[in-house]
């Protein structure tokens, strides 16, 4: 490979690792509900919010409406997505099935560190609970989608793990739209609960518990289908 080539692939790496930074730090405003369904996300925004080039910037975003986070519209540019009921409802009927299976693979194979691990994480959002403000919400979020993204990683299938990265994310999503209260968007009691039975190796328990977990977060969200209003009838006149 000559210095021409090394200079044009070590470009092309550089552009690819700027526009997955720029994925990374939108998705995470995205799962932390900084960002909210329906928020546009020009090109010319992000690439001046992160001192980039238009082009690497509408590769970020493309990556990111791969996943399902943001809606690529023609002639309008990008949005945060906006999930329907029935794609919130397939987004969890996809965790009910696959995310039993991911904790049979890591209860297989985890190690007490990586249990202590889970307990840590536990410690974490038990802490971010007795905390007000914003900033600590949105960390509270964030560390109850990492109890099931540290799962997934013990798994050690790093195909799984990318669709629970998805999953997660457009859960918090589809949470965001429709969730009805303001606990956190995963019980942090139910999360001890799996960690206790994986811990004595009970495994049906485990499994049942991470079901009815997954539930339990779907039955807090408001899917019924709401009917468009004209002018007239939203304002009752």
């Amino acid at each position: 490979m000559n210095t021409a080539t090394n200079a044009i692939q070590a470009t092309d790496d550089s552009a690819e690792s700027g526009a997955q930074q720029i994925r990374d730090a939108i998705r995470d405003a995205i799962v932390e509900r900084r960002l909210t369904p329906g928020t546009k996300l020009s090109e010319s925004d992000v690439g001046n919010l992160f001192n980039v080039s238009r082009t690497l910037a509408r590769a970020a975003l493309q990556a990111l409406s791969y996943e399902g986070l943001v809606s690529v519209e023609k002639n309008r540019g990008a949005f945060v997505a906006y999930p329907s009921p029935e794609e919130a409802r397939q987004i969890f009927a996809a965790r009910r099935l696959i995310e039993p299976g991911i904790l049979r693979e890591a209860a297989a194979k985890i190690t007490p560190s990586e249990i202590q691990h889970l307990k840590q994480l536990l410690l974490e959002e038990t802490r971010l609970m007795g905390e007000r403000g914003q900033t600590a919400r949105r960390a509270e979020i964030k560390a109850s989608g990492d109890f099931h993204l540290t799962i997934a990683a013990i798994s050690g299938n790093a195909i799984m793990q990318r669709f629970m990265d998805e999953l997660v994310a457009r859960s918090s999503l589809v949470i965001a739209l429709y969730g009805q209260s303001t606990i956190s968007s995963c019980g942090h009691s139910e999360h001890g609960d799996i960690v206790a039975a994986i811990e004595r190796n009970d495994l049906d328990q485990a499994c049942h518990l991470m079901v009815h977990h997954i539930a339990h977060i779907e039955a807090d969200l408001d899917l019924r289908e709401r009917k468009s209003q004209g002018l007239k009838e939203a304002f009752d006149v």
